[in-house]
């Protein structure tokens, strides 16, 4: 394939143009937060009475609001009784599990009792199905929890590998699943994968799934997808305790001030209380029942879901069509159109990830570094991009694909003139 010297005044001018675009974050836009600013003008409305007459100013139900607990149960799929409702971050929660495993240990077994912490059973390991999500990794790196990459297909993990895995080896305690829109590459893991994750044997027998369902509202077309009950099929296989399901509404109201839920096994959401309260006396209680008065229902959320869908969709069809006029007959470069979540997958020539990062940050244009998707931030083809439509407006993102478009350009231009 010859790229010829145009395209490498492409990018002078659009260097030129001088821009501050930001493309590395999957942060809703101001017109999204703008959907929910009810919540704000109308917090007063909420009160702070519970259903039941509890006060939520005060202390207490570390387990979260009963209500809170109910919607998101509804919209997990799951009983209340095992649904925690939390504060704004299912980050936090992911991140607390973790190290709650790590210091304490988790169910194990059928009598109560509970493995040896984590941290004292030597040297512990997640899978990491690889392009992922950047703070997950960013999570095992700062507790000191060493990643295995797995690769990532359209429908999941790659599971004849995962099962190899997590048989041969009981240093193996977790693996990071999102099983649906997934960051970055936008998979939807199939039926018979969430299956063999559910009942797979495993040597370590305090192995858990961490199944961060963050995008589990967040279509961008007409088909609402949705991903086989994990809950259910581990407890059919005879593992009930084996997943946490993680899931938030971040993205679904206020990005910095929504309502975050774990749901599990009846065991570990009394191991989670137990390890919690050493930490909290009880989450924000005004802000779940402000949440529960908003949404109310699935109903509500749905029809809140399409008005952000409605914004999102005609950004990502933006990139698609940059990328389609600019990108399409290019040798080596390809890139997903995912049907829900926040990100685009890019997948350039071995070699030029980085190296388009880098030109695209010169002439202005932030991208997520090259590399993020991956344990310890190392593509070993260093040729995956993620890019993230979502804040920037319509207008700003038809330029930033534009920009990222021909930065690969020059990079593939560059590289061909020095080798010749």
């Amino acid at each position: 394939m010859s790229t010829s010297p145009p395209d490498v005044l492409n990018y002078e001018r659009f260097r030129q143009l001088q821009m501050r675009l930001d493309l590395s974050r999957g942060k809703p836009a101001p017109e999204q937060l703008d959907l929910s600013q009810a919540l704000i003008d109308e917090a007063g409305q909420a009160g702070y009475r519970a259903r039941d007459g509890f006060d939520c100013r005060n202390y207490g139900l570390l387990l979260g609001l009963p209500e809170a607990r109910e919607l998101g149960g509804d919209l997990l799929g799951a009983p209340p009784a095992q649904v925690v409702a939390a504060g704004n971050s299912s980050l936090e929660l992911m991140h607390d599990a973790l190290a709650f495993a790590l210091l304490h240990g988790v169910p194990q077994g059928n009598a109560g009792e509970r493995s040896a912490p984590w941290r004292a059973q030597g040297d512990i390991a997640f899978l990491c199905p690889a392009p992922g999500y950047d703070r997950h990794f960013a999570i095992c790196e700062a507790l000191g929890v060493r990643m295995i990459a797995v690769p990532m297909r359209d429908d999941g993990p790659d599971m004849e590998i995962v099962e190899s895995l997590v048989r041969e080896d009981a240093s193996i305690k977790g693996m990071w699943c999102m099983p649906l829109y997934s960051n970055p590459t936008g998979a939807i893991y199939a039926d018979d994968v969430v299956r063999r994750l559910a009942a797979m044997p495993t040597a370590a027998p305090d192995f858990r799934l961490f199944w961060d369902d963050a995008y589990r509202f967040h279509h961008l077309t007409d088909t609402a997808h949705a991903t086989l009950d994990v809950l259910a099929a581990s407890a059919a296989a005879g593992h009930a305790d084996r997943v946490l399901m993680f899931a938030s509404l971040s993205k679904v109201t206020i990005a910095g001030g929504g309502m975050a839920w774990l749901a599990a096994s009846p065991r570990n959401v009394a191991w989670w209380q137990r390890c919690a309260s050493f930490r909290t006396i009880g989450p924000d209680k005004l802000n779940q029942l402000r949440h529960v008065r908003y949404l109310r229902d699935r109903a509500t959320l749905d029809a809140l879901m399409a008005r952000h869908r409605a914004l999102l969709a005609p950004k990502f069809a933006a990139v698609d069509a940059v990328l389609r006029e600019h990108l399409a007959n290019v040798r080596g470069v390809r890139w997903n159109v995912p049907q829900g979540g926040y990100f685009i997958s890019l997948y350039v020539p071995p070699g030029h990830a980085r190296r388009t990062v880098e030109l695209a940050a010169e002439a202005g244009l932030v991208l997520t570094p090259a590399g993020a998707a991956f344990p310890y931030g190392v593509d070993p083809h260093d040729s995956h991009l993620r890019i993230a439509p979502s804040f920037a407006s319509l207008d700003e993102v038809r330029l930033a694909a534009q920009g990222i478009a021909v930065s690969l350009l020059h990079s593939l231009a560059t590289t061909e003139a020095l080798a010749g």
